[in-house]
């Protein structure tokens, strides 16, 4: 007999708490974003979409589930 727990999927997508290079700015980011993900600071660019999971330009600090 099989558990509740093993049958429900878990979420592939993440979000990242992501350190700006240019400014030091942290901001969170959606691991599988569709558009370009600015720093609301400085307007760097932390994350850019390649069809799947984001190419992340920043420092990844911690990695919310």
């Amino acid at each position: 007999m099989s558990r509740w727990i093993d049958l429900i999927p878990k979420p592939r997508s993440r979000f990242l708490l992501v350190k700006c290079h240019d400014c030091g700015n942290e901001q969170v980011v959606f691991g599988n974003a569709s558009t370009v993900v600015r720093c609301n600071v400085c307007d760097g660019i932390l994350a850019e979409p390649t069809g799947g999971r984001s190419k992340i330009k920043g420092e990844i600090l911690d990695v919310y589930t």
